[in-house]
């Protein structure tokens, strides 16, 4: 589901299930071991990649299918993955291989930069047109990453977003041919993983409003 390789302090984690990248229990589970591997290995940057073609196509709706109970616990662990990762104290590169839909567009909003593959590609939050509530917890990310003069066209709009377009929306920093993505992806975590550890300190603080409204969010869940 996910790999793992450390190449030069440099924590690469591929996420590929041979499909589309749904985020389900098991990758929920491997990203988390995949974290605290790179703790544990004192990694200096982490490279987040996913599959060509496709970064990732959101939730595993197969799971919600199954429901309530099964549809609130792959919430409550993804929405964790994401906070984990959003004040992950050393940086984190997104290489976007391809499409980001519903999760898979979050997942590059809690990395510190984020560069795709230019192509067509789409990246975009299908929430209204799915007839699902965002939630708080969403709202917050969104609010933190995306620009005010998209807000209202990715969040509320559900407008599909390509690559350049995502760019200037907030999602994603920088479009390179597909050729180049883990090169670029690589030169700018090696870039990055030079940053002294207060790196950490000023992420989690500059971070802190929209991270505590993740926060109460979570903590809803066991009230």
């Amino acid at each position: 589901m996910i790999s793992y390789s450390l190449e030069d302090g440099i924590a690469i984690l591929v996420i590929d299930d041979g499909k589309r990248n749904v985020v389900g229990p098991a990758i929920v589970a491997a990203m988390n071991n995949c974290l605290d591997r790179a703790g544990a290995d004192k990694a200096k940057a982490i490279v987040l990649e996913g599959r060509t073609g496709t970064f990732s196509a959101g939730f595993d709706l197969k799971e919600f299918q199954k429901g309530p109970e099964a549809t609130l616990s792959l919430v409550r662990s993804g929405f964790e993955m994401l906070l984990r990762l959003f004040e992950f104290p050393r940086p984190i590169v997104a290489a976007c291989s391809g499409h980001g839909i519903g999760m898979g567009a979050f997942l590059p909003m809690v990395s510190d930069f984020r560069i795709c593959t230019a192509g067509e590609f789409k990246f975009s939050l299908p929430e209204s047109r799915l007839g699902m509530d965002l939630g708080p917890f969403l709202i917050a990310l969104a609010q933190s990453r995306i620009t005010p003069a998209y807000m209202t066209r990715v969040a509320i709009l559900s407008e599909e977003l390509d690559p350049e377009m995502a760019c200037k929306a907030g999602i994603l920093d920088e479009v390179v041919p597909q050729e180049e993505v883990r090169a670029r992806a690589l030169e700018v975590a090696r870039g990055l993983a030079t940053m002294p550890a207060v790196f950490g300190k000023n992420k989690i603080a500059v971070r802190a409003a929209p991270t505590q409204q993740m926060r109460n969010f979570l903590a809803s869940f066991d009230t």
